[in-house]
């Protein structure tokens, strides 16, 4: 039972962001303004995380310095205030299913930017750099093909569907206007590129402050207020603001607590079991359940061109994990056999001076 627990972890993660995608969509089809779905859910997750880390990192917390306050604001402003309504606007015009299709490309667009930035270096000479590129282009036309693409709708299953919004409809012909359709894929893949970006960055802000979980805490009450300040520059009718039993409040409990609170103590855990790499390849699965509930739950038209972009998509996050494991087990063995012994072409795995794991 123990070998499959990480293996059950997972398919609740990549469950629980299926979630996220169809609720988020449902409650935006049924009229809830995105910039204060953001304010709200930043809000239900500061609430949930306080207590936790008060609890668990109040007394072995390092003292805030300004300098670590500053970055921990930035990073919460471009890393979850701005990434997080950019992703709202982008589901408005788009669908749940391509907002899953576009989760996948997380993990290319994490490692591009990393090279960018120069924590990561690519040997295009070796296979394992000539296959990591393979998966950019990949994720690339994945994402040309879902914004430029429809080709034939494929039949829904059921003409029913669960969440059966008065503007539905409505709603249905925004997301499916050609011109909002691409504007929301590009808005969706800046999104990501700038939670790829927070990634990144994460671990330059733990070096300056390493309390994980006060930090994480920290980054969302600042996205709090942040998020507030956007909205209500934005949304000044007070009945976009009120909050009832519907739709809307269930999905921003369930993304505050369940999305950030939950999967956040999961992902930790299955990485600790597992690894990273284990973790990123069940990105897909979240796409796999999102495509089949959305046309069951939400009646949404699935296009052969959301299915064939989606094949690019996994197709570039597998090549790009496939290179990532390559390096780390040619490193290993480059290792292994003794660094006196020299090879053309070949790389290993080098740890500097501040601990950073660094391909040469």
């Amino acid at each position: 039972m123990d070998e499959r627990r990480p293996y059950i972890v997972i398919v609740i993660i990549q469950t629980i962001y299926a979630g996220m995608f169809l609720l988020s969509k449902a409650a935006f089809n049924d009229g809830m303004n995105s910039f204060v779905f953001v304010f709200y859910r930043q809000a239900f997750a500061t609430v949930f995380l306080v207590p936790f880390a008060i609890a668990l990192e109040r007394k072995t917390a390092p003292p805030l310095s300004f300098v670590a306050f500053c970055k921990i604001f930035m990073l919460s402003l471009f890393g979850i205030t701005i990434c997080f309504n950019l992703y709202g606007i982008a589901l408005v015009y788009t669908s749940a299913t391509l907002a899953a299709a576009t989760a996948n490309t997380l993990p290319v667009i994490t490692f591009f930017l990393a090279v960018l930035l120069r924590l990561e270096k690519v040997q295009l000479r070796t296979l394992s750099g000539a296959t990591k590129i393979l998966g950019v282009i990949l994720c690339l036309g994945g994402a040309a093909t879902l914004a430029f693409y429809k080709g034939p709708h494929l039949k829904p299953l059921l003409d029913h569907h669960l969440f059966g919004q008065h503007n539905s409809s409505e709603g249905h012909v925004v997301a499916h206007s050609c011109k909002t359709w691409i504007k929301g894929c590009f808005i969706m893949l800046t999104s990501n590129i700038l939670w790829g970006l927070w990634i990144v960055l994460q671990g330059k802000v733990l070096e300056s402050y390493p309390s994980k979980l006060l930090s994480t805490t920290l980054q969302c009450f600042l996205s709090t207020i942040q998020s507030f300040v956007v909205a209500i520059s934005i949304e000044r009718n007070i009945h976009a603001w009120k909050v009832h039993l519907d739709v809307g409040f269930l999905a921003v409990a369930y993304c505050g607590i369940m999305v950030t609170g939950v999967t956040f103590y999961l992902q930790a855990w299955c990485i600790e079991k597992k690894g990273p790499v284990f973790l990123a390849m069940s990105t897909p699965l979240s796409l796999i359940i999102t495509m089949l509930c959305s046309v069951l739950f939400l009646g949404e038209i699935i296009s052969m061109g959301s299915v064939l972009g989606g094949i690019l998509l996994v197709g570039g996050l597998y090549s790009v994990l496939c290179g990532k494991s390559m390096e780390i087990k040619d490193g290993k063995s480059t290792v292994e056999d003794g660094n006196n012994k020299e090879r053309s072409n070949s790389m290993f795995i080098a740890e500097d001076e501040k601990g950073r794991i660094e391909i040469i």
